[in-house]
């Protein structure tokens, strides 16, 4: 086992700042293509196990496009393999292969088509707007607390129909399953018992909800898998909550994630700001991918070899396990000139930010970067001073996360009146 690779699954890694954790990784990627990383398995004995790191972009790229030679049935959120229950409930369609990943896709992606996203990006610019109304007026705040945590999540929850009264049931539910542990959120004696209590929080909000819309629907997504007013067959009960958990938790990890590393980035790099501010509607487009290639809110995804196959020059077996590393790959300079650079008119711009391509691809990546966009236009236009006060504070992990997220990140600004809108 090579000791820097094995850096990776150390919490003390995950804890770094952005720009720390990138400088190693960079000294990482150097070791190869693919890295053996030997770990030891809590959830099987503490057996000793042997995963591949891919730190680069071409191996990433080449195991996303190719589903069938690397799967995602046997886990693609988690390293180790878990119950199949517990790895369709939290992570959905997102653990499955065809045919089953392909039918849930298609009866979801029907809500993510350019005409019915129209009335969701309505809903972007409204809950923006009331949730920036919320702090504007206080001069500081912790971004994360009045912006980056509530704004996507309250997006995915009026799209659902979950009422605002049950919002604050959604965050402490979700903020426990993207902790990766921190005991800020699950407590000093937490575990698997604190992520399967959030699980069962969301699932008793969901079963209440299809059943108040089987009786009485609206026009959510909620009422729509209800009713089959799509061209697919019907979603079970069970399949619309693991379809909420998915997108609440994944659905909004992202957006919330790439705001707080956004607005610490422009902090650390005013001449980029300067760009951005100054052309907003012409640099926006841009920015927002390079906000989500340097910081890649998703550190990783699995994939396992389904037989023999063939990656880097080397052999692999049926039940390898593939570990992709998408901030790494992101900074690959194969692809990337000067890749640790934050350049927010950098083009072309091939990150793997929201996946690499294939049928894993992010469904909520046009969403993603609406929901972005907007912030930070509205950011310009209402804060325009907003300035960073000190350190950005990352989750206290208890090993590799799925989100690299940050969970406190002070800022001040000139107070503003609220909207009149």
């Amino acid at each position: 086992m090579n000791a820097s690779a094995s850096r990776l699954i150390e919490p003390g890694f995950w804890t770094q700042t952005l720009e720390d954790r990138m400088t190693e990784f960079a000294d990482i990627r150097e070791l190869g293509a693919v890295l053996p990383i030997e770990v030891i398995n809590p959830l099987a004995g503490d057996a000793t196990e042997t995963i591949y790191a891919l730190p680069r972009f071409d191996e990433v790229v080449q195991v996303s496009k190719h589903p069938d030679q690397f799967c995602s049935g046997k886990g693609a959120t988690s390293v180790f393999d878990l119950p199949m229950e517990m790895l369709e409930f939290f992570g959905g369609f997102i653990n499955m292969d065809n045919p089953r990943h392909a039918h849930q896709r298609r009866i979801v992606a029907y809500s993510f088509t350019p005409l019915e996203l129209q009335s969701v990006f309505a809903s972007v610019e409204a809950v923006c707007t009331e949730v920036i109304d919320g702090f504007c007026e206080q001069g500081e705040a912790d971004l994360v607390e009045v912006l980056s945590q509530p704004f996507p999540l309250l997006i995915i929850c009026d799209m659902m129909g979950i009422p605002r009264s049950e919002f604050q049931t959604v965050l402490d539910a979700t903020n426990v399953i993207l902790s990766g542990g921190d005991p800020e959120f699950v407590g000093e004696d937490g575990g698997i018992e604190a992520f399967l209590n959030a699980g069962m929080s969301l699932a008793a909000l969901m079963g209440e909800l299809i059943e108040e819309r089987r009786a009485n629907p609206t026009d959510d997504l909620t009422s729509k898998l209800i009713h089959n007013q799509l061209p697919e067959d019907l979603l079970t009960p069970a399949e619309i909550t693991s379809l909420f958990v998915l997108l609440a938790v994944a659905g909004n990890d992202t957006t919330r994630t790439a705001i707080s590393h956004g607005v610490n980035l422009l902090s650390k790099n005013p001449d980029q700001r300067a760009i951005w501010q100054g052309d907003v509607e012409g640099v926006t487009q841009s920015a927002v991918e390079e906000i989500v290639r340097v910081a890649s809110p998703v550190t990783f995804m699995r994939r396992t070899a389904t037989g023999d196959v063939t990656l880097a020059g080397e052999q692999f077996h049926e039940g390898d396990k593939f570990v992709m590393f998408y901030g790494a790959a992101n900074r690959d300079p194969r692809v990337f000139d000067d890749p640790e650079r934050f350049d927010v008119r950098r083009s072309p711009n091939p990150h793997v930010g929201f996946g690499g391509p294939g049928p894993h691809f992010c469904l909520g990546a046009n969403l993603a970067r609406r929901e972005v966009a907007v912030v930070f236009r509205e950011i310009f236009k209402r804060l325009p001073d907003l300035e960073v006060t000190g350190p950005a504070i990352p989750l206290d992990t208890a090993g590799l996360p799925l989100v690299g997220g940050i969970k406190r990140l002070p800022v001040r600004f000139t107070p503003t009146a609220r909207s009149t809108g």
